[in-house]
């Protein structure tokens, strides 16, 4: 019976033979990490115990002593070549996480807005908020008319003179006008708002459409039925 010893000198002989490897790599190969091979640019195929420079520019493999594949070495690239490969890599890696957020965010968006009803009571919830809150504007804004009206009767008696005005009543006309001008930029800001809210729910609503478009069962037509002979 063979030992094993002499059935792993029989395998190293056989691989040498059959891939054209010399005995010497082999034996150099003893104590290394495995044998490296390719086939360099001028078709030659080279063969070391170690990285072949020769091959620099292409894929080596690295063999097992049975002759299996163990590794496969990529080109050695330039600081240049390697910064621009990470950066590529980079784009690559944010462009799947940029898709991975846009399946989350329709997921989330068909969670939320099942149908177009849904949305569209959404949006209707969202501009009656601030439509609530718009009114409370204008009713303060129409307070502070009626109390100028009574401040203005007031500063009549000293019309000819408004610097003998008492500094009180000059100091309520211009909180009046203050909070008159703090009301109608609130105002604005809501107006603001609505159109911030509409374009929102216009964009939402584009995206939506699609979803649904795609969630939809397709329809399946039923089989022709045969003709009937008479």
């Amino acid at each position: 019976m063979i030992d094993r010893f002499a059935r792993t000198a029989l395998i190293a002989c056989s691989l040498t033979l059959a891939l054209g490897i010399p005995s010497h790599a082999w034996a150099q190969a003893g104590g290394s990490s495995g044998i490296y091979t390719c086939v360099d640019k001028n078709g030659r195929k080279l063969t070391s115990d170690r990285p072949i420079p020769d091959c620099v520019d292409r894929e080596q493999k690295v063999l097992n002593p049975s002759g299996t594949v163990r590794a496969q070495v990529g080109p050695t690239l330039t600081a240049q070549e390697r910064a621009a490969l990470e950066e590529k890599q980079r784009e690559a890696l944010e462009e799947q996480a940029r898709k991975d957020e846009d399946k989350r965010r329709d997921r989330a968006l068909l969670v939320r807005y099942p149908n177009k009803g849904v949305h569209d009571n959404e949006r209707a919830e969202a501009l009656k908020q601030i439509s609530v809150v718009k009114t409370a504007a204008f009713n303060r804004v129409n307070e502070l008319k009626k109390q100028r009206v009574s401040i203005d009767a007031e500063m009549e008696f000293y019309k000819k003179d408004p610097s003998k005005a008492p500094a009180a009543l000059k100091r309520q006309v211009d909180e009046n006008v203050q909070s008159q001008a703090v009301q109608m930029r609130f105002i604005a800001d809501q107006e603001g708002e609505i159109a911030r809210v509409n374009a929102r729910f216009d964009e939402e609503l584009v995206r939506l459409s699609q979803l649904w478009k795609l969630r939809a069962p397709v329809a399946v037509q039923a089989p022709a039925k045969p003709a009937v002979k008479n």
